[in-house]
This record gives C-alpha cells, structure tokens and sequence, in this order.
C-alpha cells in the first residue's frame, strides 16, 4: 500500500501565508496587511512590492525587522477498508520559524536618483508530522503510510535597487534579484518509491536563482499615489537531493527544478492629515511556473508537480496618525486558494495557503530619527482543503489521477506572527 498515498509530502515547503509567497515583509507592511505598491509607508514594503516607491525617501534610511512565526497545522485523513472508514488525525510538532528582514535606502532631497539595498526572508518555513498508528497518511511506511513527515526550506532574496525620479510626480524603478533557497524532505516524493524499501528520505539541497522588478510610481501631491509593479518569475537552478532508504540504503538521486513565480502588483494609495490608506491586488502566475505548473504521476510513480491554479491576493491598510509619536496600523489580507479538489492530494498538506489574515501594528516615534515597530498577524484557512487519496495503479481514462473511493484527505491550520522592527533615518 505504499504507493496508494505515497505522494503528498513534497507541498510540506510552501508553508507561506499567501501559498508560495510572503504577504507582507517588515513589522509596518505587514500590519498594512502587505500593501505597498502605491503606499511606501517604509523602505520594506517599497522595496518588496515597488522599487519606483523609494523615490518618496529623501534621506538614508536603515531598517531591520525579525518575527516569530507560529503555524498550527491539522492533517487529517480516511481510508476504507474491510471493516469501514479508517480517518485520523495528526498535529504539527515543529514550533516557531524566525523572518527576518534587511534593508538600507540612500535617497537626497537634491537628487533623482535613489538606491537601496535588500536581504528579505521571501519563504522559510517547514513542518513536521510525527508518525502515528491512527491517522493512515503518517502510518509508517511499511504499513502503508509516510511514517514521520517532516520538512525545511528556506529562500532568501537580496534585491539591488534602483529608482529615478521623471518630475515630481512620477518615478520608475528597477531591481535585479538573487535567490538562495535550500530544502530538505522526509520522505522524498519526488523520489520514484522502491517496491520494498519504500521512498527515501533526501538531504539538504541547495539552488541559486535570479531574476527582477520594474516599478511605476505616481503621487499626485493632493493624497492620492498610484503604483504598478511587475517582478518576473525566480529562475533557480535544480535542487540535486541525495537520497537514502530508511534503511540506510543509498538510493537514486533526484533533481527538481523550482522557480518562483511571476507577481503583478497594482495599487492605490491615500493619505491626509491623520490617516494613510493603501489597497493593492496581486496576481500570482502559478500555471507558468516551473514545480507548479505540471501534475500528476511520473510513470515511475513519483510526483510531476502541483498543478497550482493562478492566484489572486488583496491587500489594505490604513494607518492612524493622531497620536503623537504613535501610529496604528490595521491590515487585512484575502488570498485565493490555488489547489483544486481533485488535485488537494498532490498538495497534501500545504496547509499555509491562508484565506483571511488580520493585522494590528503599532510604531514608537523615539526620535526624529529612530522608530520603533511592532506588529500582530493572525490568519486562518477558512475551513479544509480536501481531496481524494491518489494511487497511480487506479489510473483509468475516466480516473486520471488514480483516486481512491471514499477516500479523503484534508489539511486547514491557522497562524500567528509576533514582529519587531527599527527604523532608523541618518
């Protein structure tokens, strides 16, 4: 039986908040709810979502920013048998994940040309699931099940900023990208199973990828900003897993290529006296993504990729400005789910696609310098993503992925991030 759910392990990386992507980047975009793209309230969120933003910074502005990130996923599962449903459920064990963010802008009231420099925490996260007796996807492998799940990935992005001023009102703005991303998986999916030992577990691989963002900025000086932004898809070299049994048995090993998919940002931004308002739409382009965009089997039984839908996001916020030295941000962030039912499987369990994200943020004004920033994130699912359990040996015309009758599995969790920030203006 350990074909018939020998698959969902590999989606364990993408434990974001938004699917693939981070929502927000720094204590004050993320209590915006992530929205930026017209509203560059702080250096982060510019340099995340619009690098025409930092044209708005006229001095040197220093930023560093890191959070503990707290996920709760529930992986459960049924499976039939001779005597009725079997169902269980399993707990994530894996505890707290560290975002950091850096960064640094030159701007100067005197010149058009403004320059920033980045080292953002895009994606980093893992889970692990211990191996249980009672719920029939972590059964151990022997018995048919993935035994103990567990996974870590990480993806770090420095991002070389450049933004030029047209006249007041308009700005564009460029950035090159360089990725570093790592990932390692217990079991391995991508692996083609032995009929006697099972899938293997991988070690710790590595890729590097490129890519880049152009932005437009406007502020039309009366409150009102617009912004567009495109940031083409990371193109990362092959993740190469080496690969061992359980039973410590060399297996084959396994290469995987992984990009990080195009986003188009567009947004609206306003502020007056006391207040600020953003509001920005993304679009994800999943469908044209390498690891995302094929799904299903090999013919080998290992898995093809995810077969992720295109994904839309939206983003607002709104900052108080009315007590002195002490802003109040409240954010909200909608994201669409990119995995269909008949497909959930193959994602089993990215649990991390969160629908609805609530934020509260604060800043301390020390000086006319120096800032302080905290923000409050709490995001659900908004219910189960479910599916049939997959088996390519039922692989039929009419059933092309192999799914089980009255089999399911299903995956929801919630998250909660604590974050503190500085802001320091030279």
């Amino acid at each position: 039986m350990i074909i018939t759910i020998g698959l969902g392990i590999l989606p364990f990386i993408l434990l974001a908040q938004a699917g693939h992507i981070m929502q927000g980047i720094g204590a004050i975009n993320m209590s915006m709810g992530g929205a930026a793209t017209a509203q560059p309230l702080d250096i982060n969120g510019a340099l995340q979502w619009n690098p025409a933003a930092i044209s708005a910074f006229k001095t040197k502005v220093f930023s560093f920013n890191a959070g503990a990130f707290f996920s709760s996923p529930v992986l459960s599962s049924t499976v039939p048998t001779s005597g009725g449903p079997f169902s269980g459920v399993t707990n994530d064990a894996r505890g707290v994940s560290v975002m950091p963010a850096l960064a640094m802008v030159w701007g100067n009231k005197k010149s058009k040309h403004t320059f920033g420099v980045s080292a953002f925490g895009v994606s980093g996260f893992g889970v692990t699931f211990p191996e249980s007796n009672t719920n029939p996807i972590n059964m151990p492998q022997s018995q048919g099940g993935f035994g103990r799940i567990q996974s870590d990935y990480q993806l770090l992005q420095i991002g070389l900023t450049y933004s030029y001023k047209i006249n007041e009102h308009l700005s564009i703005g460029l950035a090159p990208t360089f990725n570093y991303s790592s990932l390692e998986l217990a079991p391995n999916p991508l692996s083609s199973p032995s009929q006697t030992l099972g899938y293997p577990v991988s070690d710790k691989a590595t890729a590097l990828g490129l890519g880049g963002q152009v932005g437009i900025f406007y502020n039309s000086g009366k409150g009102i900003k617009l912004g567009v932004s495109y940031k083409s898809p990371q193109f990362f070299g092959n993740f190469d897993f080496k690969n061992t049994y359980l039973n410590g048995d060399k297996a084959p090993n396994v290469p995987f290529k992984m990009n990080y998919p195009a986003i188009l940002s567009a947004g609206i931004g306003y502020s007056m006296n006391t207040f600020d308002l953003a509001l920005d739409y993304r679009f994800v382009n999943y469908e044209n993504t390498d690891g995302f965009n094929a799904k299903g089997w090999t013919n080998t039984a290992s898995v093809a990729g995810f077969g992720w839908k295109n994904m839309s996001i939206i983003s607002a916020g709104i900052q108080y400005k009315g007590i002195h030295k002490l802003p109040i941000r409240i954010g909200y962030t909608y994201s669409s789910n990119p995995i269909s039912s008949e497909l959930a499987f193959f994602s089993t369990p990215a649990t991390a696609v969160i629908k609805n994200a609530f934020q509260f943020g604060l800043g301390y004004e020390c000086s006319h310098r120096l800032t302080l920033n905290a923000v409050y994130h709490h995001g659900t699912s908004d219910g189960s993503a479910s599916g049939p359990l997959l088996n390519p040996m039922m692989i039929t015309a009419s059933n092309p992925y192999g799914a089980i009758p009255n089999s399911n599995v299903s995956y929801k969790m919630t998250t909660d991030l604590v974050m503190i920030g500085i802001n320091y203006s030279f």
